[in-house]
C-alpha cells in the first residue's frame, strides 16, 4: 500500500495544489494555444480573471518553471509570457484531462442535476 503523507515531499499534493486552483490550467492552455502572449492578451483571453489574480497566477507558474517572463527595455515596458520546456512537457497531460472533461461534461452535468 502506498501512503501519501503530508511531509512536504509528496509530489502529488505539491503539483496538484499548484495546478488545481481556479486559473493555472486556463493560463497554461491559453499560452499553449496562442504561443507567446502579453499580459493584456492573456487577460482578454480569460475574460473573467482579475488582473491581480492573473498576476499572482503568472508569478506562481513562473516560480514553478512552467512559464517564462521576458521584459523588454522599452517605454512603456513590454512583457511577454510563454511556456517553458517544462510547461510544454506538461501540456499533453493537461490536454488529456481537458479532452476527458469535454467528453464527459454532459453526463457530469446530468449527475449534478440529479443530486
Amino acid at each position: 500500500m502506498k501512503n501519501f503523507h503530508a511531509n512536504g515531499k509528496c509530489p502529488i499534493r505539491d503539483v496538484l495544489s499548484r495546478l488545481g486552483d481556479k486559473w493555472s490550467m486556463l493560463v497554461l492552455v491559453t499560452l499553449e494555444a496562442n504561443g507567446t502572449m502579453r499580459f493584456r492578451d492573456i487577460h482578454n483571453a480569460i475574460a473573467d480573471i482579475s488582473q491581480r489574480m492573473l498576476t499572482v497566477t503568472l508569478r506562481i507558474l513562473e516560480a514553478d518553471g512552467l512559464v517564462s517572463r521576458k521584459v523588454y527595455a522599452e517605454v512603456p515596458p513590454r512583457v511577454e509570457y510563454q511556456l517553458t520546456r517544462t510547461g510544454e512537457s506538461l501540456m499533453p497531460h493537461i490536454r488529456t484531462l481537458v479532452d476527458w472533461a469535454m467528453q464527459h461534461m454532459p453526463e457530469i452535468v446530468e449527475s449534478r442535476e440529479g443530486h
